[in-house]
């Protein structure tokens, strides 16, 4: 290493240093991210709220669920309120079914989100939008045990109203809206509803805000949080989903994990800077040319729909069969990315909640698959079946459930 390479060196070193030095000591600013995870006291958390249920419901026990609704609802013997409170959920129509079995056998679903659009019950929202630039927001109850107080809330949010609900089954419980300086509202609509399913109930709210912790942690919001919360059933067991969580942890893989954290990110980037000036320096004397290699195409498909054609024309359906089998498998696993070594019940759930078909259709499917599997020889009309059942479970995949 020759000495104008070394001071070259050193001042890099000292540059990072010195980096390093001055975010270590410089103020952190406030993490506003939306996360509404029950282990996050960032502002937009929910440690508060998850941590004060008993003093809010203090007879309900509480349970987490880890897992979706979809895999924790197919025991039909659960009961309770299942409460969701996140920035925006997204439940498939299996998913939603079993959800509306489970309040219509006489239990709760509290669902508080911004843009609440089911069109199974009939519920559609707008976003709420005021003109007026001193505007301020403000939240109120129906029910005359809170005595008409409104609240607010002194961040800019997403402020969603309802512009469709079913009218029989629905009781409006609260509004929000807009004032402007001289205490005159300008805009208004319905925010949280209770509807009527069955022998319970479904509430849907549409400030999830109300469960921060930015909004208990004041005095003055803390009123609103238990407004909301005093419509739950207390002698019923909550169900708090920490699955669908916004901020909800988990590392993929090492280089996730890297750059999650900001100085580690940082230092990442400074080493790679490093390597560019050793190459800038370096490596002109050494670099020589890399060959291009062209990566091997995967024929598998195409082998696969080559074989299968030449088996029709030889009318051999048991061989055709086995060939479309073999390229549903590949389907599955290169398009909904789920192993298919072990075809049991678990596999099937998998499916069905990755495909958007139903647990009962997967599973006929490859029931079927297996039949076919047994046999020495199959007919035209076995193959004609199989052929329909894998396309009509492909086509719900590309364009959903008709």
């Amino acid at each position: 290493m020759d000495k104008s390479l070394k001071i070259y060196v050193a001042v890099f070193l000292v540059l990072i240093l010195g980096y390093l030095y001055l975010e270590s000591t410089k103020k952190q600013p406030i993490n506003w991210f939306p996360s509404y995870l029950e282990s996050h006291k960032i502002p937009l958390g929910t440690y508060v709220l998850r941590n004060e249920l008993k003093t809010f419901l203090p007879g309900a026990p509480i349970e987490e669920i880890k897992i979706s609704p979809y895999i924790y609802l197919e025991d039909s013997t659960r009961t309770g309120t299942y409460f969701f409170a996140d920035e925006t959920l997204n439940f498939g129509d299996a998913e939603f079914h079993r959800l509306m079995q489970f309040v219509k056998r006489g239990n709760d679903v509290f669902i508080s989100t911004h843009g609440i659009q089911i069109d199974t019950l009939k519920f559609k929202t707008k976003r709420l939008v005021s003109n007026n630039l001193d505007e301020k927001v403000f939240f109120k109850f129906y029910n005359k045990a809170f005595k008409g107080k409104e609240f607010t809330f002194d961040r800019a949010f997403t402020n969603q109203v309802f512009t469709k609900i079913d009218t029989l089954n629905t009781t409006v419980l609260g509004i929000t809206g807009y004032v402007n300086a001289t205490n005159e509202r300008t805009e208004e609509g319905v925010n949280f509803v209770k509807f009527n399913y069955g022998k319970g109930h479904f509430y849907f709210h549409t400030f999830p805000e109300v469960f921060t912790n930015y909004n208990i942690l004041k005095p003055e919001y803390e009123q609103h949080t238990a407004n909301v919360l005093s419509y739950l059933n207390p002698n019923k067991p909550l169900l708090w989903d920490s699955y669908y969580k916004t901020g909800k942890s988990g590392v993929s893989s090492p280089m996730h994990y890297l750059l999650s954290s900001k100085y580690l990110k940082w230092a990442y980037y400074m080493a790679l800077i490093g390597v560019l000036f050793f190459v800038i320096f370096e490596g002109k004397r050494k670099q020589r040319s890399i060959p291009v290699l062209t990566p091997l195409k995967n024929q598998t498909l195409a082998f696969t729909r080559t074989i299968a054609n030449m088996y029709f024309e030889h009318q051999d359906h048991k061989n055709l069969s086995e060939f479309k089998i073999s390229y549903l498998l590949e389907f599955i696993r290169t398009k909904l990315h789920i192993p298919t070594t072990t075809i049991d019940e678990t596999f099937y759930k998998y499916v069905a909640l990755r495909s958007g078909n139903n647990f009962e259709e997967v599973e006929e499917l490859f029931k079927f698959c297996d039949e076919i599997h047994l046999k020495n020889q199959i007919s035209m009309d076995e193959l004609i079946k199989l052929n329909k059942m894998i396309e009509k479970f492909k086509n719900t995949i590309q364009y959903g459930r008709k």
